[in-house]
């Protein structure tokens, strides 16, 4: 066995590789840019290297750079996580050449099977079945125009080299198929420098069921069973289980012996993933393998009991496979959700800013699976996801109640997250039924901007008694509260302060969704916390409160007890409650600059600017043409994504700031209009 192996990657998956490597007793080496200097998987790690800016094409993608601190640490083998140089066959070939270990397939096997064209060609030659489609070797427009039309309409068009959604495009009708390509094309050259396509038909409503598989060095590969993956934004999926409700125990085995020949053919070694679409009448058929360790392996594990980092790694240090099919069963149920700094309110943009405080739920059957603690940044530079979130049950209905409790207990401030589409996709009636498909948020309204949440007394009475001796006690007897409570249960309400008033409550007014709302508070004589709280004009209600980690705010309303976590945020008080995010505004002084801003409002819909940070790839439009409303005028690239501007309304380029290839910051003007 190893003892030294350097990680080559960042964030969830490396702290993942080295839990199971420091348990194994094997030294563990990380690699960072500029944006990683404090990040978890580098303090976690025994030793660890600069690679260089923040940029992953000037550091985690540098090939020769990684191969000299391999050499350099004495690491005698490379592990590539996900994503990065995961899937990359010159890595491989290049960690053999310097004498290390590649932790995962033989260049190859990477090589065949990382053209979605030629593993869709292996798979017909061995007999599984693939959905109807082009994937001939010519690539002019014309050529898949003309095949688009044979096929028909609706159609996907699919990078060949891609993955996770990258260079995927959704085609309704001919008229839309050049525009589609091209945007494809070039999202597909971005991300892996290849811009091949291939085109296959669109199965309606299908699920995406994919076949978890082993193989060594000794000829022996098995199947670990089968990861639902359905429910997917944007082509990336955010919630994946085990086993999958569709499956029948036929199915599974037929599915699985699929995988497994595909994988013969391929001579594959390591982990590895064959993905496939199954269809309303219960057909299925190949779609690609993922060469690599997947984001979604927990949900395989806890159905298995199995560590595959350990087996990776005992398969690349030479040992045969320890088990054989018969050996493998899945017991109970297990669930994934990816949580992601994105704005559901905003199409999902992500969220970059500092984690101030991350709030993990905890308890039986739960694993969070995070590169992310207090204080880290979510930057524009890497992919925006904060945690899996794994839980597992005795069947699938515990596994869910189990997953929505999770949820509850979960609070991450400082960015906006998606927990709150995850929940509502927990207590959705159709999840809950197991009807999936891939479609799944769009069917049912999911990704819609949502609603003002209703907003709960108890989320009101939390932020104003948080906020009281925030304001004044805290700053003048952090001392005498150091010296006299434990961290874990502060309680600010029992040193008196200048905001204790006589006579009159205390009085805080906040503004959420456009309407404002008075707390009024005072202390319940001869208590130092129980409070009489009263909201607008209703009933007094008396409240015992106590803070806690000075976040979390515990609220007994008779014999209901209640946790709420709080926390100032600039000019907002952020507070969640089972799971929900609530943003409440302190009324403020007015400003000036802000009345100005109000006044030229008009101007400043004029002005079209970047959601984030990012490149632009596109320029469509020139200053003093007329465009339509909704027409795309550029084409701004970041967090892996394309993202499109577009024209508010019938109107005329003013100016266009930038050109292709620049990279602008989040707020930069892309467009002026008028």
């Amino acid at each position: 066995m190893f003892h030294k192996i350097l990680i080559a990657n960042r964030g969830e998956i490396a702290v993942r590789i080295m839990a199971t490597c420091h348990e194994m007793g094997i030294r563990t080496v990380a690699v960072y840019s500029d944006a990683d200097r404090q990040a978890r998987h580098v303090r976690e790690a025994d030793e660890a290297y600069y690679i260089g800016p923040a940029a992953a094409s000037q550091s985690y993608l540098h090939i020769d750079t990684i191969i000299d601190v391999a050499r350099k640490s004495g690491a005698e083998a490379i592990h590539p996580g996900y994503g990065f140089l995961a899937e990359n066959p010159d890595f491989a070939e290049a960690c053999q050449q310097a004498g290390i270990v590649f932790i995962g397939p033989p260049a190859s096997a990477m090589r065949l099977m990382g053209s979605k064209i030629t593993a869709k060609q292996l798979a017909q030659k061995v007999g599984a079945p693939t959905v109807p489609g082009y994937n001939g070797e010519s690539q002019d427009d014309a050529t898949l125009l003309s095949e688009a039309q044979r096929i028909g309409f609706p159609l996907l068009i699919k990078a060949s080299a891609g993955g996770g959604g990258k260079g995927m495009r959704v085609v309704s009708a001919a008229a839309d198929f050049l525009e589609q390509l091209a945007g494809a094309r070039r999202e597909a050259r971005a991300a892996f420098g290849d811009e091949t396509v291939f085109l296959e038909r669109l199965i309606q409503h299908p699920r995406h069921i994919e076949i978890q598989i082993l193989g060594d060095s000794y000829g022996n590969l098995i199947h670990l069973g089968e990861r639902e993956c359905s429910i997917q934004r944007r082509h990336q999926k955010i919630v994946e289980e085990s086993p999958s409700i569709a499956l029948t125990p036929a199915l599974r085995t037929e599915m699985g012996e699929a995988a497994i020949r595909i994988a013969r053919a391929a001579g594959y070694v390591n982990a590895g993933t064959l993905e496939f679409m199954l269809d309303e009448d219960k057909r299925f058929y190949f779609l690609e393998m993922n060469t690599r360790l997947q984001v979604e392996h927990p949900v395989t594990e806890l159905v298995t009991g199995l560590d595959l980092v350990r087996h990776q790694l005992c398969i690349a240090a030479g040992d045969s496979l320890s088990l054989t099919q018969q050996q493998i069963s899945q017991r109970g149920h297990a669930i994934e959700v990816r949580i992601y700094a994105e704005d559901p309110a905003h199409n999902f943009l992500p969220s970059t800013g500092v984690i101030s405080h991350f709030v993990k739920p905890e308890g039986p059957g739960i694993r969070i699976d995070s590169g992310i603690e207090n204080n880290d940044e979510i930057s524009q530079f890497y992919d925006p996801m904060i945690a899996k979130l794994i839980v597992y049950g005795e069947n699938r209905p515990s596994a869910i109640a189990r997953l929505q409790r999770a949820l509850e207990e979960c609070a991450i401030f400082g960015v906006t997250t998606n927990v709150s589409l995850l929940h509502a996709i927990s207590k959705h009636p159709a999840f809950q039924a197991g009807m999936t498909h891939t479609d799944f948020l769009q069917t049912y309204g999911l990704l819609d901007t949502p609603a003002e949440q209703t907003l709960p007394d108890a989320v009101l009475m939390a932020a104003a008694l948080y906020e009281l001796p925030n304001e004044t006690v805290v700053r003048e007897a952090q001392a005498s509260l150091n010296r006299s409570y434990s961290a874990n249960a502060i309680n600010p309400w029992k040193v008196l302060g200048p905001w204790r008033m006589i006579g009159d409550a205390r009085t805080i007014t906040y503004n959420y969704g456009g309407k404002d709302y008075k707390v009024a508070l005072r202390p319940l004589q001869g208590t130092t916390d129980i409070w009489r709280i009263q909201i607008d004009r209703g009933p007094a209600e008396e409240i015992t409160c106590t803070l806690e980690q000075n976040t979390l705010v515990l609220l007994k309303r008779g014999t209901e007890q209640l946790r709420i976590y709080v926390q100032r945020q600039q000019a907002e008080t952020q507070v969640v409650l089972d799971g929900h995010s609530y943003q409440l505004r302190r009324r403020q002084p007015p400003d000036v600059s802000a009345t100005a801003h109000k006044r030229g409002l008009e101007h400043a819909q004029k002005t079209l600017t970047a959601p984030m940070a990012g490149t632009i790839v596109k320029v469509q439009v020139h200053e003093g043409e007329t465009v339509a409303a909704h027409q795309v005028l550029v084409i701004l690239s970041a967090m892996k994504m394309e993202h499109t501007i577009t024209a508010p309304y019938d109107g005329r380029v003013q100016r266009v700031p930038y050109q292709e290839g620049a990279v602008v910051p989040g707020g930069a003007i892309l467009v002026e209009m008028e």
